[in-house]
């Protein structure tokens, strides 16, 4: 089959682009965005593997949620086997391309069948199939692409052509490995910021993975609000849902007898706490990237408040940088509905008085009114990450 010079160069330049990015639910978004661009593909999703399962990680669907994010779909906590069973697992047992022209009408014959609980809930009518396994070097499995409904150019859905079922394999291969690079620089992430669990009991990995992924949400929705191009809103969500993990590392460099007091803090003490943003700082006070700028910025400001009254320094407004915004209503909202040695987790109607009560005291104006916009989203992430 010949393949156009420049539908190769276009795969080739978006290879590029994705290994620019870092985190891997940023690759993750990008690469089904242009997996289904390339099959010109309604909708899609990726799982990974994680424990000898398939875990659900991203979803887009052009029918039901249109260009935007799949808000509280995309924090599903699905999982599904390696087996004969359903199709994706299929594809995963087998390391091969299943391709299938009509999901209701299956031919006799094959293990794998199509699970129509999707459909049925959404209302949403699958036809085409394309479930492509994600192979990175030495032929490991990385996780499986699934691309729905194919479409003409009416928008019709229509069968995957043998074109498409060559280009989408070219394409999965190569970003299987910056998927994988991306899983393991998350895991390194997720090492440093643990150093402060090893002093602070609260700082648990759930935790900051939860205020990631509240921070790239409230960017998100903060950035689509005000019409900033999309490959700004990807390129800084990469960002910010790295370093807003790493709010709290400068812990590290509290005594464990002021982090672990079951009871409340006297004034020298929280003093000492105050310096965990000085210190956390001082961890990337040699800025050789956007990226280290961003992590200095929140963990030196995100207790600063919006009137001036917080700490280290004293900003206020504008003043305070965006992601240390966000990240302080981001972790504000997690420690109060978590349960902490010195206090029980505050129920939901709690919790949203006092966000609104700090709406300009402690927090951007802005970003509390995003915050109610979007608390559906906000709660999938915390089922998600227990």
């Amino acid at each position: 089959m010949h393949l156009k010079k420049e539908t190769v160069v276009s795969i080739i330049n978006t290879i590029g682009e994705l290994n620019q990015l870092q985190d891997v639910d940023i690759i993750l978004s990008s690469t089904l965005c242009e997996a289904r661009s390339l099959a010109n593909a309604d909708a899609g999703s990726i799982f990974l593997l994680r424990n000898g399962e398939l875990e659900f990680r991203h979803v887009q669907n052009d029918t039901l949620f249109g260009a935007k994010e799949s808000g509280i779909f995309q924090y599903s906590a699905e999982t599904l086997p390696i087996s004969e069973s359903s199709i994706v697992g299929y594809a995963a047992l087998t390391k091969e391309m299943v391709a299938i022209d009509d999901a209701y009408a299956i031919p006799d014959g094959v293990p794998y069948q199509f699970n129509a609980s999707f459909d049925d809930k959404n209302r949403y009518r699958t036809v085409s199939i394309l479930a492509v396994p994600l192979i990175s070097r030495g032929n490991s499995l990385v996780g499986v692409m699934q691309l729905i409904n194919a479409k003409n150019r009416q928008g019709t859905p229509i069968f995957f052509s043998e074109q498409i079922k060559t280009l989408v394999p070219i394409f999965t291969n190569n970003a299987a490995a910056i998927i994988e690079r991306s899983i393991l620089n998350r895991e390194l992430i997720l090492r440093m910021a643990k150093m402060a669990e090893l002093h602070d009991p609260e700082e648990t990995g759930v935790h900051v993975q939860r205020v990631s992924a509240f921070c790239a949400e409230l960017y998100q929705r903060w950035a689509e609000n005000r019409k900033i191009p999309r490959w700004e809103i990807r390129r800084f969500r990469d960002i910010i849902s790295q370093a807003s993990m790493l709010h709290d590392a400068g812990k590290v460099g509290i005594p464990d007898a002021v982090l672990k007091k079951p009871g409340p803090l006297d004034d020298d003490e929280f003093l000492l706490v105050k310096q965990h943003t000085v210190y956390g700082a001082k961890l990337f006070s040699s800025i050789s990237s956007e990226l280290d700028q961003v992590t200095h910025d929140i963990m030196l400001y995100h207790h600063e408040y919006w009137n001036g009254i917080g700490y280290p320094v004293g900003l206020n407004g504008d003043q305070i940088p965006l992601a240390a915004r966000i990240t302080a209503l981001a972790d504000v909202f997690d420690a109060l509905s978590s349960k902490r040695c010195y206090k029980a987790s505050w129920s939901n109607e709690m919790i949203y008085k006092e966000i609104r009560n700090d709406s300009g005291i402690h927090f951007d104006p802005e970003l509390v009114d995003i915050f109610f916009e979007i608390t559906d989203i906000l709660h999938a992430i915390q089922m998600k990450f227990k």
